[in-house]
């Protein structure tokens, strides 16, 4: 498969990931993802859970590939740090007083959700990526 094949399934799996905690979540438990902003209480629903979970795949994506076609040394490495420190900022908002115990678990689960499927799937790389020569293409292989 190539990177590109790959990596599009990568961000489909954390698009779709997130999505399955929110119908546990929701529809199955029962318990309505709510957020209070001062006086409004929003809802959090499906179609924004995976918006958001698109919006954070490309931005992954696109980071690396900057990285990657920059020639940035250990562009891997670095962009794993940097996922991990997004991932740490990302519960920041889980902090404060606008949610109750079970939509703070839900969407810190989708936030691992989303961090599980991208972090190893956009950082490891392929075959090909790595500069792995198959023994077809090393002429110090072949026989003279």
């Amino acid at each position: 498969m190539s990177a590109r094949g790959r990596r599009s399934t990568v961000a489909a799996l954390a698009v779709l990931s997130p999505v399955l905690v929110w119908l546990v979540a929701d529809p199955l438990l029962g318990h309505r993802l709510r957020i209070a902003d001062g006086e409004q209480t929003l809802g959090i629903g499906a179609a924004p859970v995976a918006v958001v979970a698109l919006l954070a795949s490309l931005a992954g994506w696109g980071l690396l590939a900057a990285l990657e076609r920059f020639g940035v040394r250990r562009a891997r490495a670095i962009w794993t740090g940097v996922a991990g420190a997004a991932l740490v900022v990302s519960f920041l908002p889980l902090t404060g007083d606008a949610m109750d115990g079970g939509t703070r678990i839900s969407l810190a689960l989708m936030h691992l959700a989303v961090a599980a499927a991208l972090i190893p799937g956009l950082g490891t790389a392929s075959t090909r990526d790595r500069g792995d020569a198959s023994p077809v293409s090393d002429r110090s292989t072949l026989s003279p």
